[in-house]
């Protein structure tokens, strides 16, 4: 990746297609340093505050996808894309829900590696203009000597912005993760903290209840919000336990959630049982 003021080897952002009042509950289950900003109508904005991917041994990529994997899973009704880069390389990870993610890769100088398909699946899964979109996406997937790594980054935001994503003013793919921070501190956004599973309980029904789907998901008790609750506690006890054993954060965190998102469905049939 070329370097230029501010650049820096590693650094990532995520951006949800929810407002920040969805966002939130989840990506506090993270219990991760995040800062959460709005980006556009039904978009939001996460930016990490520290750099787990330089202390853990795992590369950006993993850490982000991790996240990225968990935060779709527990809100099942929006998507997250990771945007993330390093020295050698950059990239885009579209998690949606329980489906397979979704990923394009570009090297330091801009070469396309990944392949056409996943960013056709990648503009289906956020819903863009199958026609105009695809066709601003294809020279993104082309060799361009005028084009690296960053400038890739910043041309899926253009056609995101399509889409209503409109990025706090200065935050831009391939800043520095200090300088991603400030500019995000500066525009108002807000300190993500880790307030005990009580509040996060507390949080997570305030949303399903106030939340559109809100009438929908207070009839979700009884037989099956059980089986769902189980369902995401049995698929996440083994993705924590294998996370733990790789000793990868992300995909730990990933399994976290899931545990912590079925048990909090099940702790919601049984209060909405009393």
């Amino acid at each position: 990746m070329n370097a230029t003021p501010g650049s820096s080897p590693s650094g990532a952002l995520l951006l949800c297609r929810a407002d920040p009042a969805a966002v939130r509950p989840p990506a506090q289950l993270l219990r991760e340093h995040l800062l959460l900003a709005p980006a556009g109508v039904d978009w939001s904005v996460l930016v990490p505050e520290g750099k787990p991917w330089l202390h853990g041994g795992e590369s950006v990529e993993h850490v982000v996808t991790g996240w990225a994997t968990a935060l779709a899973v527990s809100a099942s009704t929006w998507p997250v894309l990771a945007l993330w880069w390093d020295r050698d390389r950059a990239g885009i990870t579209l998690a949606a829900g329980f489906r397979r993610t979704v990923g394009y890769t570009w090297l330091a100088d801009g070469t396309p590696v990944g392949e056409d398909e996943a960013m056709r699946t990648f503009a289906a899964r956020l819903a863009l203009d199958p026609v105009l979109d695809v066709q601003a996406l294809e020279p993104l997937t082309q060799p361009d000597t005028d084009a690296d790594a960053r400038s890739r980054l910043v041309g899926i935001v253009a056609v995101l912005a399509r889409a209503g994503l409109t990025l706090p003013t200065g935050l831009v793919p391939g800043d520095s993760a200090d300088r991603l921070r400030s500019v995000a501190l500066a525009q108002g956004a807000e300190q993500l903290e880790w307030l005990g599973w009580r509040d996060a309980v507390r949080a997570e029904l305030d949303v399903m209840e106030e939340g559109p789907l809100g009438p929908y998901l207070r009839d979700l008790r009884g037989p099956r919000a059980r089986v769902l609750g189980g369902v995401q506690l049995a698929a996440g006890v083994p993705l924590l336990v294998w996370g733990i054993g790789r000793r990868s954060g992300g995909w730990a965190a990933a399994g976290a959630l899931l545990v912590a998102h079925g048990a909090l469905g099940l702790a919601y049939d049984r209060l909405r049982d009393r």
